[in-house]
Order: structure tokens, then C-alpha cells, then sequence
């Protein structure tokens, strides 16, 4: 694996890779980092591929702005093309999962010159709505949806930053499938109990994460924080803003979707729906794969059956 921080797009982006050959761009989620496609990266370089992780804009060893405002949809896309174009890559399959997914499925609809393909993991492509995302968020019984809880900035990192082991180590847990079957829940918060602080602290790690990758992760958040990650969320209703011009833009390139179905984006209300209209939308969508037993860490809970469908999908361009 090489390690190396290139100028894209006004910022210092990390890359990991690792193989030679056509190239394949990985963006993660919340709360990740590069290292959350290791399992991929290992796979696709032996069958040929290059493939390159990034650690995305206020994660890990990339820059970190302060402005909230300078992680909209347009930076986090226009980073991804900085960083081909510092690699001298005129083009690349990228691969998104969770938040990386949306900056996936738009690099695809922005620039199809750059990007030839397009693969996302739990996140379906879902088209632009008619009123700002955050005005239908769930509100009940005093607790609000966790991402409305985010938008205050210094709210929920405050909470995540005073133990950032015990954070990462819930947050991973109840979100795979482990804590999806034991009913464990993020989607509604009390703001006067937190988010994560309620929720008592698992007695183990869930099967697919290792003691020394909790503590990649936790190594890295201890040093970062949590605000860089945090303002995606209070960008999402700039995104709707700013990409009006944008509704109902179809996706044109070869597409792959896949997705647990432990994962609590696919049982969120309405997402069936959602997933289904993805073949008008995506009208090049070769596979959609909802894997069994599987919760919100698809790449890392199920690698075999990510790698696999991976492969499959590229040796298909």
C-alpha cells in the first residue's frame, strides 16, 4: 500500500493504493476513512485493477476547512476530479459507500467523461425532491432524526469527542447487522440525552471489525475530531439548493447498486420505493444485490460478496 497527499481542488487530499491497471476510486462514509476499503483494494489489485482510496474532505489526513459551507455536494465531487487529475488518471470507475455514495452517484452524473462507471454501496440513487431534505425529517415525542440533531455545529461532536472509542465503538456496532437484529436503533435522538451517550456499550466487537481496526479508526478521530465529518450533514439542504438545475438527471453510465439487508438505510420508511425506481433513473444499472445477514458496513461486513460483484461488474465495462 502507498500512502502519498496530492493538491486537488484547493485542498490536501490523502490517497492510499495499491495495484496497477485501469483505475478505481473508493469514497467512504461516516464515520470511516480510507482504510474502510482495505478488503477491496486487496482484491481488485490482485485481479489487475489500481485502485485508490481517499480519505474524503475533513477525515483522516486530508484537509479539513473550517468554513461549513466548503463541504457542499460541488466540493466534495470537485475533490474526487482533483484528485485524478493529480494522478493523471483521465478516467476511473468510483465506488461510494453511505455519504459516498451521493458523491458517487454524482461525480457520475456531473462528469461522465471522467467517470466510466459507477458502483454504491447501501446509499440508492435517489432523485432531487420538491422541498429541502431537512423539512421532512422526523420529529416525534421530543426526539428529532439524527441528521437534524447534526446540523448545530459543535452539538454532536462534543458528545462523540468525549469518548471517541466508546462513539466509534457503538456507532459500528449498532448499525451493522449485529445490532441491527438487537433492535438497537441512531435514527431518533433526544438532543437533551445526545446521540450515542443513551446507549450502553456493546460486551464485544461485532464479528467483522477487529480490536486493531477499531483502534485505526479510533486513532484517527482522536486526532481529527469529529467537525470535518459532521458538516457533510449541515450541507444537506445546500446541496438541494444548489443542485436545482439537476432534478431528475438520469445517471448514464454503467451502474451497480448494492446493499444490505440489515442495513438501516434500506429499512428505512419509503426506501423500498426508492430502490425500485432506480431502474428509470439508472438506466445503464446492471445488478442490484441486497445481501443477506448484511447490515450498514457492507464492505467491510460482507468482503467476499463485495469483492466478488465488484470484479464481476468491472470485467463487464
Amino acid at each position: 500500500m502507498e500512502h502519498r497527499v496530492v493538491a486537488a481542488n484547493g485542498i490536501d487530499v490523502h490517497v492510499a493504493e495499491l495495484g496497477a491497471g485501469p483505475a478505481v476510486v473508493f469514497c467512504h462514509g461516516f464515520p470511516e476513512s480510507w482504510y474502510s476499503w482495505r478488503h477491496q483494494m486487496r482484491a481488485l489489485a490482485a485481479a489487475g485493477y489500481r485502485a485508490v482510496a481517499l480519505d474524503m474532505r475533513g477525515y483522516g489526513q486530508t484537509s479539513r476547512p473550517a468554513a461549513v459551507e466548503d463541504y457542499s455536494i460541488f466540493h466534495l465531487v470537485g475533490d474526487v476530479v482533483g484528485v485524478l487529475d493529480a494522478l493523471g488518471l483521465a478516467q476511473a470507475v468510483v465506488v461510494g459507500h453511505d455519504w459516498g455514495a451521493p458523491v458517487a452517484w454524482h461525480a457520475a452524473m456531473f462528469r461522465p467523461d471522467r467517470f466510466r462507471a459507477v458502483a454504491c454501496l447501501s446509499v440508492p440513487y435517489r432523485p432531487r425532491g420538491l422541498v429541502p431534505p431537512t423539512s421532512r425529517m422526523p420529529r416525534a415525542d421530543g426526539a428529532v432524526f439524527y441528521q437534524l440533531y447534526f446540523q448545530q455545529p459543535g452539538v454532536a461532536e462534543a458528545g462523540m469527542e468525549a469518548d471517541v472509542r466508546g462513539a466509534l465503538h457503538k456507532l459500528l456496532y449498532a448499525s451493522s447487522a449485529e445490532g441491527f437484529r438487537g433492535g438497537l436503533g441512531l435514527a431518533m435522538v433526544n438532543p437533551q440525552r445526545g446521540y450515542l451517550t443513551p446507549m450502553p456499550l456493546p460486551a464485544a466487537l461485532p464479528r467483522w471489525l477487529a480490536q486493531e481496526d477499531l483502534d485505526f479508526y479510533v486513532s484517527e478521530f482522536a486526532r481529527t475530531g469529529f467537525a470535518g465529518a459532521l458538516n457533510w450533514y449541515r450541507n444537506i439542504d445546500r446541496n438541494w439548493a444548489l443542485t436545482g438545475a439537476f432534478a431528475a438527471a438520469p445517471i448514464t453510465v454503467p451502474a451497480l447498486y448494492m446493499a444490505g439487508d440489515k442495513d438501516l438505510v434500506t429499512a428505512f420508511p419509503g426506501m423500498e420505493k426508492v430502490i425500485a425506481q432506480m431502474d428509470a433513473l439508472v438506466p445503464d444499472l446492471r445488478g442490484k444485490i441486497m445481501l443477506e445477514d448484511c447490515g450498514h458496513w457492507t464492505q467491510q461486513e460482507r468482503p467476499d460478496e463485495v469483492n466478488a460483484a465488484l470484479l464481476a461488474f468491472l470485467a463487464g465495462l
